[in-house]
């Protein structure tokens, strides 16, 4: 048996493991902290409660939102033009369509035509080359014939 093949002799190896190594994250100095001063004094404000009690603070301004810009109302001849634009559009899908409609109406009143020329065409052929009572072959009138023929050999 090859040494390769050796099923105990991969098991006995030893393993390396591989570990990743860290990467140290870069060193932040902090800003130095500079104190700033409001543009004014603020104003105390004192509130009285129901039960008495007096509470009192700086007054907070609320957080406004920024006013939404209004929308710019959409012009009247701008809606006429887009409506009309699809409306147009409508209109020549069905011509479109309808041209492709006369086109094949138009070819299948043709192919009936066609149709009924060559059936009418054969039915004349029909009546044409038939058979006329029998003009094209001879007729012999037997009863006659053999009268004929007492006639002459009596």
């Amino acid at each position: 048996m090859h040494a390769d093949h050796n099923p105990k002799r991969h098991a006995q190896q030893a393993v390396e493991v591989h570990q990743p190594t860290p990467i140290p994250p870069p060193a932040v100095h902090a800003a130095p902290v500079v104190p700033v001063q409001p543009n004014g004094v603020p104003t105390v404000a004192s509130v009285v409660l129901p039960d008495g009690r007096v509470v009192t603070g700086y007054a907070i301004d609320p957080a406004r939102p920024e006013p939404v810009a209004a929308k710019p109302a959409v012009s009247r001849a701008a809606v006429n033009v887009a409506l009309g634009g699809v409306g147009f559009l409508a209109v020549c899908g069905g011509l479109l369509l309808l041209t492709s409609f006369i086109a094949a109406l138009t070819a299948f009143v043709a192919q009936l035509i066609v149709l009924a020329a060559v059936v009418f065409g054969g039915w004349i052929a029909v009546q044409v080359l038939g058979t006329n009572g029998g003009s094209s072959g001879t007729t012999v009138n037997i009863r006659r014939a053999v009268i004929k023929r007492n006639h002459f050999h009596s």
